[in-house]
């Protein structure tokens, strides 16, 4: 048995209990001596701002895609980038690599960071948030709880994920080790969900301890994971006036009366012409002589007199209210009396 067959993993039908764990073999280029039958290209569109970075890296980007045998190639004029195979590529697969690192140069990636998703363990998610929050000024508050103040939140999930994280504009660039791309498409779809990230981030914190301690390995670790209560109360405006509620009956209400039922019940359907043109008639001059009552007593009412008390009431008062106390005053003298007497 030869070294490079023992080597191999092999294959079983039994359950894996920890598939983040195995190990993928390498594809080598003996495993396709043939190479391609035919040539395969991707292109993507950049934006003007990127144009100047592009232009200066370009040299490098066509260094680093031609070790896996492909070509690279930079349109200025209709701001696009293209990546194709060739007769040498033996990878069937580069081509979608080199695809995400264009892709991932195009959202302001620098080329340092982009050139690791050739690798076979490293992968990338370009995560669209524009569309996940409808007002303007949410979203822009949300992605910034996202960054953190001067980084320190972003810094924090790619410490934790082992993973690059790029927020611009709609979308969020991630790039790093598959299992790490899954947790942060995780926590940016919850932040723009509006939970915040500190608890993504001492859930990651947690199970990291938690992958130490080898008894806990068959427990769930739930009891040991934050828990989010969403507190948001609805802040819309509550009417002053709040109309009642009927009490429901299984029988559908009373069909209104129609004109011609009203007219049927006072009898005026039945009037000629010349009998209903006087009722109205009637009507009007009740109507004009009731309010020619109203302008005539508004007309009045200044020269009305106002009503005054009789100046009997008016004696009988102030009488009242003169009246002396006698004894008070005969007390006051006698005590006058007797120091002068001392005196």
């Amino acid at each position: 048995m030869s070294d490079s067959e023992s080597e191999e993993p092999k294959q079983t039908n039994e359950p894996i209990e920890n598939a983040w764990a195995m190990k993928i073999p390498a594809f080598k280029p003996e495993d396709n001596p043939n190479g391609l039958v035919e040539e395969s290209s991707f292109a993507t569109l950049f934006p003007k701002y990127r144009e100047k970075y592009l232009k200066e890296v370009w040299p490098l980007v066509q260094q680093t895609v031609a070790e896996y045998h492909l070509k690279a190639e930079l349109d200025l004029i209709e701001g696009s980038m293209v990546v194709k195979t060739t007769r040498k590529t033996w990878d069937p697969y580069i081509i979608i690599k080199a695809r995400d690192m264009i892709k991932l140069m195009a959202r302001s990636v620098p080329f340092e960071q982009a050139k690791r998703v050739l690798q076979d363990e490293i992968g990338c998610d370009i995560i669209k948030i524009g569309n996940l929050v409808r007002k303007k000024e949410k979203f822009v508050k949300r992605r910034q709880r996202l960054i953190g103040p001067n980084g320190a939140t972003l810094k924090s999930i790619e410490l934790l994920t082992d993973c690059y994280v790029l927020v611009q504009g709609n979308t969020v660039s991630a790039l790093g080790p598959y299992k790490g791309l899954q947790q942060v498409r995780d926590i940016v779809i919850d932040t723009m969900n509006n939970v915040h990230p500190i608890y993504n981030i001492k859930a990651l914190m947690i199970k990291r301890e938690l992958m130490k301690d080898p008894k806990l390995a068959n427990e769930d670790w739930s009891r040991f994971l934050p828990k989010f209560k969403n507190k948001n109360i609805s802040k819309r405006k509550q009417p002053k006036v709040k109309k009642q509620k009927k009490e429901y009956t299984p029988f559908p209400p009373a069909q209104p009366e129609s004109k011609i039922d009203k007219q049927l019940a006072s009898g005026e359907y039945f009037l000629s012409k010349e009998q209903k043109q006087q009722r109205k008639q009637e009507e009007r001059n009740a109507k004009q002589s009731e309010a020619a009552k109203k302008q005539e007593e508004k007309r009045q009412k200044d020269f009305i007199p106002p009503t005054e008390d009789s100046p009997a009431r008016k004696r009988s008062a102030d009488g009242d209210d003169n009246k002396l106390d006698v004894k008070a005053l005969k007390a006051k003298l006698a005590k006058a009396n007797k120091k002068m007497k001392k005196a």
